[in-house]
């Protein structure tokens, strides 16, 4: 038989070299035009050099394990891109920044790769980072370096750092009774578009509207616009919702000792455009806007009377917990159960 000749699409990372990899990812990284002004020094030497103009750094992380977070195949036939696994490490990473009312200036990315992985899998990858940082509006961000090893599985490790400009850190734990309940982006959708991708209707048959969910939960795009905002409109807690509103809702509640309670009337719209997913799956929308994650939106809470900043909308308000009450989310002032992702409990 004779040897099918390397292309592109059929070669593989176990065909080069780390240097030889390396040198396709750089310029894809380099050519999306963010080079953000707090990199002093990127790819290249032993360790980065970024610059912390007023003396504090925002940092966090977050991993992406195939088959874990994601699928390379789904059950209705979709494929999973790099470009959507690049895309989203950007997304989620960029998220937390955000959260704190802060802008990320500097991405490091780790990649663990399996032999077979195709060259072209993990170039992809490389564009859908970039084309993340870019087009989700992290304009001073840039891909700092990072580090490639062999794996069983594809495993994708984001650190991202970010700066205050001086200002204060919006922490979950500043939330007082009375104040207003509000979120910027969605909740739900990015679940309503697990659900499709996990359904038995192909992926060829889903309607545009029922896509777009789909596209949610590949490439989702948190508000970045919104956290620095918040900070600024006075928000007294945040945090970015990759768990669930409920979930995550019970987290800022927790941390600042009150009771989150949602407006019904409020949620209701959230989970009317849910519509295209619930009616093909018999499934409840109300499900998705409470328990579902990743589609990074921002819940924020703001002292009553302050108009809230573009891009938020009021969703219910900070009580104290009463009697026997524990810190948590009510809805209408009924307890509602947890749902949402758990890495250990799921």
């Amino acid at each position: 038989m004779p040897e099918i000749p390397l292309t592109e699409e059929t070669l593989t990372v176990a065909a080069l070299s780390e240097a030889e990899l390396l040198a396709r990812i750089f310029p894809r990284l380099e050519m999306a035009g963010t080079h953000g002004s707090a990199t002093l020094l990127g790819p290249g030497d032993d360790a980065a050099i970024i610059a912390a103009p007023d003396g504090r750094t925002v940092i966090s992380i977050d991993t992406q394990v195939q088959d874990q977070d994601f699928r390379l195949q789904w059950p209705n036939g979709y494929r999973t891109t790099g470009f959507d696994v690049g895309w989203k490490a950007a997304a989620q990473n960029l998220s937390d920044i955000n959260a704190m009312g802060g802008v990320a200036t500097s991405l490091v990315v780790s990649l663990t790769l399996p032999p077979d992985t195709p060259v072209s899998w993990v170039a992809d990858l490389a564009d859908g980072l970039t084309a993340g940082i870019r087009e989700l509006g992290a304009t001073d961000c840039s891909v700092a370096g990072g580090d490639l090893g062999r794996g069983r599985e594809i495993s994708v490790t984001v650190a991202v750092l970010g700066s205050l400009a001086g200002g204060n850190a919006v922490l979950r734990s500043g939330a007082r009774a009375g104040d207003v309940v509000a979120l910027a982006g969605t909740v739900g959708r990015a679940a309503a578009g697990l659900a499709l991708l996990e359904a038995e209707a192909a992926v060829q048959s889903l309607a545009p509207a029922q896509w777009a969910l789909v596209e949610v939960q590949c490439r989702p795009r948190p508000p970045l616009s919104a956290g620095p905002l918040a900070r600024s409109a006075g928000a007294t807690a945040m945090l970015d919702i990759s768990d669930g509103l409920v979930r995550d809702g019970g987290r800022l509640a927790a941390a600042s000792g009150v009771v989150l309670d949602l407006d019904p009337a409020a949620l209701k719209p959230l989970a009317e455009a849910l519509r295209p997913a619930s009616d093909l799956l018999r499934a409840d929308p109300m499900a998705w806007v409470l328990g579902g994650g990743e589609d990074h939106g921002l819940l924020a809470t703001f002292p009553a009377g302050v108009q809230l900043p573009a891009g938020f909308t009021a969703i219910g308000s900070v009580q104290a917990p009463e009697g026997s009450s524990h810190p948590g989310v009510t809805i209408a002032g009924h307890a509602v159960g947890t749902g949402g992702w758990d890495h250990f409990a799921d």
